[in-house]
């Protein structure tokens, strides 16, 4: 054991090679989770030809992973409490391991989405639980060092893994997309168990189970709300009555229970704290804007530009490097108000936004790129400052309840806001493709120009067919803008939210 003095000690005393051998262990844990959750981003299309899924339908893949995340993720701190951080990381590697297995093995839809929550609910734990195995292990004076490491791991699976993913479903199909995960989280797994310290300061403690049922029926209701509406027609299906209703009473008895008992699952009391409200409103926009352009962009790319699913998971992994970059920025920009830092994210964010909504059908690989890049140093700056400034005027003691919030916010943001933006691309599509065929007549000077006009007619199958699929790439499009819109206008109403967060009163 090492020997360290005075306000250095680490909570658990190992060697140096043990440390190391920790570290290594929870860096691997966070890449190969980051890895799997871009990674399905990249192959949707390919999912989505093989599954004769609609493009709303293989959404799910991704929205049903990210809330089953929020959902189980507040409870990390009872489950390492009960069964200790080593136990909890083990379990939830394997857990993960299995599940990513299964995802490669999934015979249908249904299937895969099952085990893409499976993963979403196994892996929850590992990164909260990850950073805090970091600052147990080593002394305070190298944490940043070991944080960074954390951080340049939570980049690496991002950029590395869609990057992979491509390739190899391009070979071999979208089934190695997750069966690449497999040897390396069991690497992990193996490495959780043989080299991670024990916990032997359990102190088990019961949890809120009313509240916690009562949240995850109420988020899982919206979810199934927001992902069959549109195919549904809605408030027209008695499905979509049935789960509202449940929906809404489940929030209800969340917040009353909350309000009232004396351990809530989440104590709702913390949205007193002015910064931290601000916090949850602010990550929320972030949350949306995050991982909607890698659910939109991969099926636009394939269906309407014929990119490949190499070329799609470069695309995904220029957003890794352009995240690496603005995580270097926000070192770089250290004594900045982190504030000027958020707002110059948010910039950059309506930038990106801004030059989507001006993209054509005709557009190159390199301006999806350079445009994935730019997004991505956008989340770079946006989440650390956020991160600072919500938790600035909280009280210590209730900043591990307000990290749970916090995370969960983010996640149901996404999630959400994803459902609707795929419900809006579907909805726009049909309705554009009805408004313009509406424009075409046998006596359009379009079609007068015949095979310059890529062989469009209204007289031959072929032409008319032709025809078709123009007029339904166009109509896509219009319905992709509609949705960049809205993304641009999220990023720009977050701007002055962030100014009206207070800055911290020097103690």
């Amino acid at each position: 054991m090492t020997t360290t003095t005075g306000h250095d000690v680490p909570a658990i005393e190992l060697t140096v090679a043990r440390r190391q051998l920790v570290l290594f262990v929870v860096v691997l844990s966070s890449a190969v989770y980051n890895a799997a959750t871009f990674t399905a981003t990249a192959i949707l299309p390919q999912m989505q030809g093989a599954m004769a899924a609609t493009q709303d339908e293989i959404s799910w893949v991704v929205t049903f992973n990210i809330l089953a995340t929020a959902v189980v993720t507040p409870m990390t701190g009872w489950l390492v409490a009960s069964f200790g951080r080593r136990n909890v990381m083990f379990w939830s590697l394997a857990g993960f391991t299995l599940a990513s297995l299964l995802c490669g093995l999934a015979r249908g839809l249904d299937d895969l989405v099952l085990w893409r929550v499976l993963q979403g609910a196994a892996g929850a734990p590992m990164l909260p639980l990850g950073q805090t195995l970091i600052l147990d292990v080593f002394p305070r004076h190298q944490h940043p060092k070991a944080i960074a490491i954390f951080g340049m791991a939570n980049t690496a699976g991002p950029i590395i893994g869609p990057m992979l993913a491509g390739v190899l479903s391009d070979y071999y199909g979208w089934r190695w997309g997750f069966y690449m995960i497999v040897p390396v989280a069991l690497l992990a797994t193996i490495g959780a168990r043989l080299i991670l310290p024990q916990d032997d300061s359990r102190r088990p403690t019961s949890l809120d189970w009313t509240g916690f049922l009562s949240l995850s029926i109420a988020i899982a209701a919206m979810q199934i709300i927001l992902a069959r509406g549109q195919r549904l027609d809605w408030f027209e299906s008695t499905e979509i009555i049935v789960a509202t209703f449940i929906g809404v009473v489940a929030f209800y008895l969340f917040v009353v229970h909350s309000l009232t008992a004396r351990k809530p699952f989440l104590d709702l009391r913390i949205l007193l704290d002015r910064n931290f409200a601000i916090g949850l409103l602010l990550v929320g926009m972030f949350g949306m804007v995050n991982f909607t352009p890698m659910v939109l962009l991969p099926p636009l790319l394939q269906a309407h530009l014929g990119y490949t699913d190499r070329l799609i998971g470069l695309m995904v992994g220029w957003r890794g490097v352009g995240v690496a970059a603005g995580f270097f920025l926000v070192m770089m920009m250290g004594r900045l108000d982190p504030r000027v830092t958020m707002i110059i994210g948010f910039g950059v964010q309506i930038l990106s936004g801004l030059w989507l909504m001006a993209i054509t059908l005709d557009a190159d690989f390199a301006t999806f790129a350079l445009n994935a890049f730019l997004q991505g140093t956008a989340v770079g700056l946006i989440w650390a400052p956020i991160a600072t400034t919500a938790f600035w005027t909280l009280p210590a003691a209730s900043r591990a309840e307000a990290t749970s919030v916090f995370h969960l916010t983010r996640n149901i943001a996404s999630s959400f806001f994803i459902s609707i933006c795929v419900a809006e691309v579907v909805r726009a599509t049909g309705a554009n493709y009805s408004r313009l065929v509406e424009n075409v007549t046998p006596y359009s000077k379009q079609l007068l120009l015949g095979p310059a006009m890529s062989g469009w007619n209204v007289e031959t199958l072929s032409g008319l067919a032709s025809l078709s699929k123009e007029i339904n790439r166009q109509a896509a499009l219009i319905a992709y803008t509609n949705v960049f819109y809205i993304y641009t206008l999220i990023s720009l109403t977050a701007i002055p939210l962030a100014l009206l967060v207070r800055r911290a009163q020097s103690r």
